[in-house]
């Protein structure tokens, strides 16, 4: 049963892994099934919208200028060009006033980059790193999409082995082979850091 983060201290949880490694399923059952609270964080993007994506529920879609601008102004927790595609993503700071305010711990789904910086800042986070048993996988999760074409493919592959070197520097690593254990794995992990923020509030 999912309880309200109302009487626990407030907590950052990041979920980072490689394209394919089922990072966005698993945070679509974690926010429907965690034993806290979660409110996931709404990442900002200088990307254009897809079909069916909607504004300030997918994500907020900023021009590059806005975006600069919110940059100078200092409201991102963190922000990376991605996949060196000419597009940025970043999290703001508002979101984890959203979360606190909803009574729920902020789950930021952000890359490593994004997560080294948090933890860099935020040293007491909580932090998930998602991935599959081999890279063959990753590749053939990645062509089952049917969504992205050869170049970009091999762009994220390569950003998957650079993201891989960083797995040590996340308190826990969690393998996607059968995704229902992932999910139980990963809620054990939310239970346990639950329960050793009670005993030390």
């Amino acid at each position: 049963m999912e309880q309200s983060a109302e009487n626990l201290p407030f907590c950052i949880v990041v979920l980072s892994g490689p394209s394919g490694s089922g990072k966005t399923t698993i945070v679509s059952r974690l926010v429907q099934e965690s034993p806290v609270k979660l409110i996931k964080s709404i990442s900002a993007t200088t990307r254009p919208a897809r079909e069916h994506e909607v504004d300030q529920e997918d994500y907020y879609f900023l021009t590059p200028e806005e975006f600069e601008e919110r940059k100078q102004r200092g409201e991102f927790l963190e922000y990376a060009e991605v996949h060196r595609t000419g597009y940025w993503y970043g999290t703001l700071k508002s979101e984890l006033e959203r979360a606190q305010k909803e009574n729920g711990w902020v789950l930021l789904e952000i890359d490593v980059e994004g997560a080294l910086n948090i933890m860099h800042e935020y040293p007491d986070a909580l932090t998930i790193f998602i991935t599959t048993p081999s890279e063959e996988e990753f590749e053939q999760r990645l062509r089952d999409r049917g969504t992205e074409d050869e170049a970009v493919i091999q762009r994220r592959l390569e950003t998957a082995r650079r993201e891989l070197e960083f797995v040590d520097r996340y308190q826990h690593c969690v393998i996607n082979d059968n995704l229902d254990r992932a999910i139980i794995e990963i809620k054990d992990i939310l239970s346990n850091k639950a329960g050793e923020l009670n005993n030390h509030a």
